[in-house]
């Protein structure tokens, strides 16, 4: 969102809500009626940097990102799901000073605490775990404290690497295995199989080699292997299709558990 009112952290609690495009209108309304009640100033409203890192996954998968200081934990949650390219479909939990905030299923606190209200000084670090059954650990640091930019939009996402591993792969070590066999030598052999089409078509500058069933249909099965190794090298990160999202305010549909 660009700067504007206060208020808009205590969006749509406790309630879950589908990804239709008017649920983010009722509640962004919902957040200006409730403004008045946890208003704050433009003056003491901050940018808060920070950078993410998903622990044990070599190598590094990392997000940069600023928020309004008025941020919730659970829209927190809502941007590092879209930061990171997960898909919001699992409980999750911060653990911030040997506290946990998060999932109410999980027996955490509400996470409808704001940043500021944390009293993070810079250098602090916390956890943010998803999908509480493996979990995904990411370490969480504040990087800076900056003024708020007028006409900048927040939140942001200012830079990254590394791509997100699949939902449900089985966890940093099982992703990292699944990875490395989606690029380990099978591929080099289906890559010289796919090469050998190329001169077929080129010459005879048709594509009668697939009016064969047999050669129609290895193309069919090779084009086939390589797409599903390419789904199991997770989501690719994206930075200008991260902030297209954060802009269209889908981390307010993400903060809340996907069904």
């Amino acid at each position: 969102m660009r700067i504007c009112g206060a208020g808009w952290n205590e969006v749509c609690r406790h309630r879950w809500i589908s990804t239709g495009p008017a649920d983010v209108k009722r509640a962004k309304r919902a957040a200006m009626k409730t403004g008045g009640e946890a208003a704050a100033s433009e003056d003491e409203i901050s940018i808060l940097q920070f950078r993410i890192w998903l622990k044990d996954v070599n190598p590094m998968v990392w997000r940069r990102v600023q928020v309004l200081s008025t941020m919730t934990l659970r829209e927190f949650h809502g941007v590092l799901q879209v930061a990171m390219g997960w898909e919001g479909i699992h409980l999750y939990q911060f653990v911030i000073h040997t506290v946990r905030y998060g999932s109410w299923e999980a027996g955490a606190r509400s996470p409808a605490v704001t940043l500021a209200n944390l009293q993070l000084r810079k250098g602090s670090r916390f956890l943010y775990e998803y999908d509480l059954n493996i979990p995904w650990e990411h370490e969480v640091r504040l990087e800076e404290r900056r003024p708020v930019k007028r006409g900048a939009h927040y939140p942001a996402c200012t830079g990254g690497d590394g791509n997100c591993p699949s939902e449900d792969c089985g966890g940093p070590e099982a992703w990292m295995w699944q990875r490395d066999e989606a690029l380990g030598p099978d591929l080099d052999e289906d890559l010289a199989t796919a090469l050998e089409f190329i001169p077929e078509i080129g010459d005879t500058r048709s594509l009668a080699v697939l009016d064969d069933p047999d050669r129609a249909g290895e193309l069919q099965e090779l084009l086939f292997r390589i797409k599903g190794r390419a789904t199991l090298l997770g989501q690719s990160f994206e930075r200008r299709k991260v902030n297209d999202r954060l802009r269209q305010s889908q981390h307010l549909i993400l903060m809340h558990q996907q069904m």
